[in-house]
């Protein structure tokens, strides 16, 4: 466990997802690490963002919003306004923080300069790095072929335990920035995040597996808390690994973080969705796994 801060100054650590599983991730890292850079999903279409895509043509802002507010040096007022959220007018639905990228992406004419110029404005500690700069749709192929196309039909399609294979299309390279982070790093962080609309599509870009292979990184993937109803509904911490490592082609993990608290009734009350439940570990399956699997009391 890092309890040190000056124990980990001058570590290089990656992470790599998207939503608001990054958004924690990051929130506590940057307390420990000060070389720190965050790898974002890209294929978010759905809500403000969808819109925003769709209506001016331009790349996905959320999970990045998101990132950059965590990693943010900038006094708490600002960090709470680009997280703010029209609730009324022709901007209900909207986060202040996705249409300051979105103008910042249409005034420097892409994406890339947009984000690094918001890292500017917001005092960002650290680096966020969209994993592509190329516009792409997500697609599900499920077992019997038939396809979902964009994340947010993939959302409310049920698999009915279905292990479906997804896609980017067009198929894009990877950022090269975002390649050169994981090769350079010491530790790169996967999840945690949505399985099938975070965490496995940040990882598809042409590119990924091979910069993940190539490095010398410790690689750690941190394992959801709850299924998700209609998606991951009985899957155990295996079967997560199992799901991202079939899409990346190999093994990639040295280590598995996983939940072993069991969330009490006001926790669970509070906190779990209907259809919710714990993600189990099986510990004869992990055994028969490439990387180390470590339990810990995660729950706060």
């Amino acid at each position: 466990m890092i309890n040190d801060a000056t124990a980990t100054q001058g570590i290089k650590v990656v992470t790599i997802g998207g939503g608001t599983g990054s958004f924690m991730l990051l929130s506590a890292l940057r307390h420990y690490v000060s070389d720190l850079t965050a790898i974002v999903n890209m294929s978010d279409d759905g809500g403000s963002t969808g819109v925003l895509r769709d209506e001016l043509g331009t790349l996905p802002p959320g999970d990045i919003r998101q990132c950059l507010v965590a990693l943010s040096d900038s006094p708490e007022y600002m960090r709470t306004l680009l997280n703010y959220r029209f609730d009324e007018g022709m901007l209900k639905g909207h986060s202040f923080g996705n249409i300051l990228i979105t103008a910042l992406e249409k005034t420097s004419g892409n994406f890339a300069d947009a984000v690094k110029l918001a890292e500017h404005v917001l005092q960002v500690r650290g680096r966020v790095l969209p994993v592509t700069t190329e516009d792409i749709r997500l697609v599900a192929t499920m077992s019997d072929g038939t396809q979902v196309k964009l994340e947010r039909n993939i959302q409310d399609h049920l698999f009915n335990n279905d292990r479906p294979l997804l896609s980017l299309d067009p198929h894009p390279q990877v950022n090269p920035e975002a390649a050169q982070a994981i090769r350079q790093a010491d530790i790169v962080v996967v999840g945690p995040g949505d399985l099938y609309s975070s965490l496995i599509p940040v990882l598809l870009p042409e590119g990924m597996a091979q910069a993940l292979k190539e490095s010398q990184a410790t690689v750690i993937y941190v394992s959801n808390l709850v299924n998700k109803p209609g998606k991951t509904d009985g899957m155990a911490v295996h079967d997560y690994t199992d799901q991202i490592e079939r899409h990346l082609g190999g093994n990639v993990f040295d280590f598995v973080l996983y939940n072993t608290a069991k969330p009490g009734r006001e926790l669970t009350e509070k906190y779990m969705r209907e259809g919710e439940t714990p993600v189990a570990a099986d510990g004869n399956e992990l055994a028969m796994r490439s990387y180390v699997a470590l339990g810990e009391r995660l729950l706060a």
